[in-house]
């Protein structure tokens, strides 16, 4: 218990986000989808959607927090290409499609089934939807995972922010929930509404899900499903 007291106030000294973390890698994903449209829902302070829009998509993103819209709002005042909505998924617009969607830290605040189902309904043909989520932990490879996470977390936290901080950044004092889904339960749900999904358990307590509509015949200039 002392040594658990140890690692949290030095990682409280030395904050980084793992939600941040695996933006690149998210980017990545919906720019290899040759996505146009993209909706990034619970967008935080809007780390997320500054990366996809330097890759020339156009960005709607939802965030329910008043304080991260605000944040986001003014971090995109002079952007007509990101438009943030103070509003969680269900106050989206439900008549339209995007060709790509991504959440981050975000699938375990919602009921998980309903949606993944109305996430497939929103994505265009060909679209793609890029999840980093969070999971409850069970069995052996999750301990593994965490413990290896446990013992990185400090070592890229003194790389990334070497200074000691007061106080965590705006954007990792966003609302937090516990996950209750285990990968395995999110795994089988996937693979009910989301058939061919591909996830994966990733560092930091967090697993990737990554899975593409079926383009319509005869479309053009859909992507080839990333692998990974």
């Amino acid at each position: 218990m002392a040594l658990r007291a140890h690692l949290d106030r030095f990682n409280q000294r030395h904050p980084w986000s793992h939600n941040d973390h695996y933006g690149p890698w998210i980017a990545g994903r919906v720019a290899g989808s040759g996505a146009r449209h993209v909706l990034d829902v619970g967008c935080g302070a809007g780390n997320l959607a500054a990366l996809m829009r330097r890759r020339a998509v156009t960005v709607t993103a939802l965030e329910p927090d008043p304080r991260m819209a605000r944040a986001a709002t003014e971090r995109f005042a002079d952007d007509p290409k990101v438009t943030i909505v103070e509003a969680g998924f269900a106050g989206r617009d439900p008549q339209r499609r995007f060709d790509a969607i991504t959440l981050v830290a975000v699938l375990h605040h919602l009921p998980l089934v309903p949606t993944l189902r109305e996430l497939h309904g929103c994505l265009a043909p060909g679209g793609r939807l890029v999840v980093v989520g969070c999971h409850r932990e069970t069995g052996r490879i999750d301990l593994l995972v965490s413990l290896l996470s446990v013992l990185l977390n400090p070592v890229i936290g003194l790389i990334r922010h070497p200074a000691r901080a007061t106080a965590p950044p705006l954007h990792m004092r966003a609302p937090t929930a516990d996950p209750q889904e285990t990968l395995d339960e999110i795994r089988a749900a996937a693979a009910r509404e989301l058939p061919g999904a591909r996830i994966r358990r990733r560092l930091f307590w967090r697993y990737s899900l990554v899975y593409d509509v079926p383009a319509e015949p005869g479309a053009r200039g859909i992507a080839t499903p990333h692998p990974r």
